[in-house]
């Protein structure tokens, strides 16, 4: 008995943490919608009976510990790419894609004052200081800001002063702690920011939409719970995403 109950213990030990029951949900959120989440998941809990936790990280890093096995039950990525590729891999049930959110990138001028205008002109006055952007490869605010300094013709005289975060949470701190003067960041991060930040807002022509798409994940096609975070924030969960800073497909902003 006592060799049954130390082989439990051990299986329980190595067994992955986290695995949801089917009244429980994991999901695995794209950082710059962490905020936003953490309040509709409060909303959730509140008013089902099923219970939502969160992980979160960049949409690249979530992507690949979900390729590898990571127990999460739906998967709010920042892009569509991924999705898409869960979809094709056989990660992701088929036509539980959607769009939950569309982001709109932001320039922070850490050390100027005043409208839009004041801010865009600093930046581009400034051939010196540290730029913010959070990693193009993985993260994808950090692949819009690249962009946009494509589109502009800024690329090759900022590419040398560029400070790389993994994600767009990071991103935002290095501009605050001021490792860099000026930060790429998302809009709906505004609202953290001191009232007088210096924003302007990049141009949506310059940029590829920032379309962020829900999926539900293979391993819990049955789980209800699962089910009922992704109707959830399909329904009542876009009012949050509005309030956010976010648009949605459906319309407003």
């Amino acid at each position: 008995m006592r060799r049954l109950l130390a082989i439990i213990s051990v299986f329980c030990l190595l067994a992955p943490q986290g695995v949801s029951a089917d009244d429980d949900v994991l999901v695995a959120v794209a950082s710059n919608f962490a905020p936003a989440a953490r309040e509709i998941v409060e909303q959730f809990n509140e008013t089902t009976e099923y219970r939502a936790t969160l992980s979160s990280g960049s949409t690249g890093k979530l992507y690949a510990q979900i390729v590898n096995g990571a127990p999460y039950d739906v998967f709010l990525s920042a892009d569509v790419a991924r999705p898409v590729l869960l979809e094709q891999q056989g990660h992701a049930v088929p036509d539980s894609r959607f769009t939950y959110a569309v982001g709109r990138l932001l320039l922070w001028a850490r050390n100027e004052k005043g409208d839009a205008d004041a801010c865009i002109d600093a930046f581009l006055d400034d051939r010196s200081s540290r730029i913010a952007i959070a990693n193009p490869k993985i993260a994808p605010y950090g692949a819009a800001a690249e962009e946009y300094l494509r589109q502009a013709g800024l690329w090759e005289g900022a590419v040398d002063r560029l400070i790389v975060g993994e994600n767009i949470s990071q991103t935002l701190q290095f501009v605050s702690a001021g490792g860099a003067a000026f930060g790429f960041i998302a809009a709906a991060q505004a609202p953290f920011l001191p009232p007088d930040a210096c924003l302007w807002d990049v141009p949506t022509t310059l940029y590829a939409p920032i379309r962020q798409q829900a999926v539900l994940l293979t391993r819990s096609r049955e789980n209800e719970a699962a089910t009922a975070f992704m109707s959830f924030l399909r329904g009542d969960g876009q009012g949050i995403v509005l309030g956010r800073g976010y648009a949605t497909e459906t319309g407003g902003d």
